[in-house]
């Protein structure tokens, strides 16, 4: 008959005890399962985020939406999956380019606003009531006038430095802009437009950027894909032979 001692016993309790305890403890730092509605509610808040401030690392979301990067990444990656979001690089002094992250056409759609309507209307009474290629004048005039605010500057500017003015100015405008060169051309790609809307029903609002892009480069720039005609962007290309009879140094 084997004899357990009083001691024992009391060691054997605070085990089975001690095991409980850390079970209770393991349960009670656990966790909390996150609901589809809370996982709705924090990407609806970094859509908001994106409409305000327009660019936004995944530290800049993190901070404003207070949850961890970890967790900004994967609402993103849900986000860019339904064609919400999408980014670009962008490089800023020495050191790797940084992602920001910005709103697609269909993101911008989930916050609906009454100034496209009234554009809609507005260009629509123009056009019924201006001659014929008036309408694409009034938008070609839009962009030279706002080229004529850096005309003055321009002489002191290499093609490539324009290039990059063109990329400041269409950001202010809403457009998300890179240029690249490849051979003896150079490639301006307008990743999302924020006239999409208003341009599927009138397409002359494309003078816009395209004007401003030949005037600012005082070159003759053509117009390769366009989103209207199903391309993913809308691309211009300019070739160097003219940068070169323009910028001869």
């Amino acid at each position: 008959m084997t004899i357990i001692k009083p001691h024992a016993i009391l060691n054997l309790n605070l085990l089975v005890n001690g095991k409980l305890v850390y079970r209770e403890m393991n349960k009670s730092m656990e966790m909390p399962a996150v609901t589809d509605e809370q996982s709705r509610t924090t990407r609806q808040k970094v859509l908001k985020t994106l409409l305000v401030r327009q660019h936004c690392t995944i530290n800049e979301l993190a901070e404003t939406v207070e949850i961890n990067p970890i967790s900004v990444r994967h609402h993103i990656n849900r986000l860019e999956a339904e064609g919400l979001v999408t980014s670009f690089e962008e490089k800023h002094g020495v050191g790797r380019p940084r992602r920001l992250y910005h709103l697609t056409e269909r993101g911008r759609e989930q916050f609906p606003t009454r100034y496209l309507r009234l554009a809609s209307r507005l260009l629509s009474q123009l056009k019924d009531q201006l001659p014929s290629g008036m309408l694409n004048q009034l938008f070609s005039d839009m962009a030279r006038d706002i080229a004529s605010d850096y005309e003055s500057n321009l002489d002191q500017l290499s093609l490539e430095e324009r290039l990059d003015l063109i990329k400041q100015l269409l950001s202010q405008e809403g457009f998300s802009v890179d240029w690249q060169k490849q051979g003896n051309e150079y490639f301006i790609q307008e990743i999302n437009c924020p006239y999409f809307h208003l341009s599927q029903s009138y397409p002359e609002v494309c003078s816009v950027d395209q004007t401003l892009i030949s005037t600012l480069l005082n070159l003759p720039t053509e117009k390769i894909h366009c989103v209207l005609n199903g391309d993913a962007t809308c691309t211009y290309v300019v070739s160097e032979i003219e940068k070169e009879s323009k910028y001869a140094r």
